[in-house]
């Protein structure tokens, strides 16, 4: 590899970890500037390996669902989680690494970088093989309704995390992310389960 390579790829998780820092004390309002100063890198060379805030936030969400994905696979792989417990780690996976940020402000990411919303929604929707494997293997074990359809299921997840990402419902209401990502998980779920 390349000294090029090696210092690109080194300031690329450079500016996305302080892009983190500067997000959780600034929300979306950061700026480049500070970016580049949390770095202590020109805004030239930030501009060189992201070429607006845009770029580097699609990144960030696209490393975050990957993130998302790795770690529905190490759930996946865990045979100590029963069906149940698998099928509510799964849709309840959060990313470790972003697991600090304030997802309730998403809401505005519509409007204000709708490029940004796209690459979340496209992602939302996207790679639920495994869970639906998941469902189908409960449904055969007994412990899921037969008659809930798996597309319904879906689309009632992604359409309720849109919904926080379209909405300020949480900020309003004053709810963590991470306790409404829970309870839509607990909705849904026990929705499904044969009593």
């Amino acid at each position: 590899m390349s000294r090029k390579i090696q210092t690109t790829d080194y300031l690329r998780e450079l500016i996305k970890k302080n892009c983190m820092e500067v997000y959780k004390e600034k929300g979306l309002k950061f700026t480049m500037d500070d970016i580049a100063k949390m770095c202590r890198i020109s805004k030239k060379t930030l501009y060189i390996v992201f070429k607006d805030k845009e770029a580097l936030f699609v990144e960030m969400v696209n490393d975050m669902f990957d993130e998302v994905k790795a770690c529905e696979a190490e759930i996946m792989k865990d045979n100590s989680l029963e069906t149940v417990e698998k099928l509510k780690s799964l849709l309840g996976v959060m990313p470790k690494s972003y697991s600090e940020l304030d997802f309730t402000v998403m809401f505005s990411l519509k409007d204000k970088y709708p490029s940004i919303y796209d690459e979340l929604a496209k992602r939302l929707e996207t790679g639920w093989e495994p869970t639906f494997k998941l469902i189908e293997k409960g449904q055969k074990e007994g412990l899921f309704r037969k008659d809930v359809h798996i597309p319904i299921i879906k689309t009632m997840f992604e359409a309720s995390l849109e919904r926080f990402f379209e909405q300020d419902l949480l900020v309003k209401n004053s709810i963590e992310y991470k306790d409404a990502l829970r309870e839509i998980v607990d909705i849904i779920v026990d929705g499904i389960m044969i009593k």
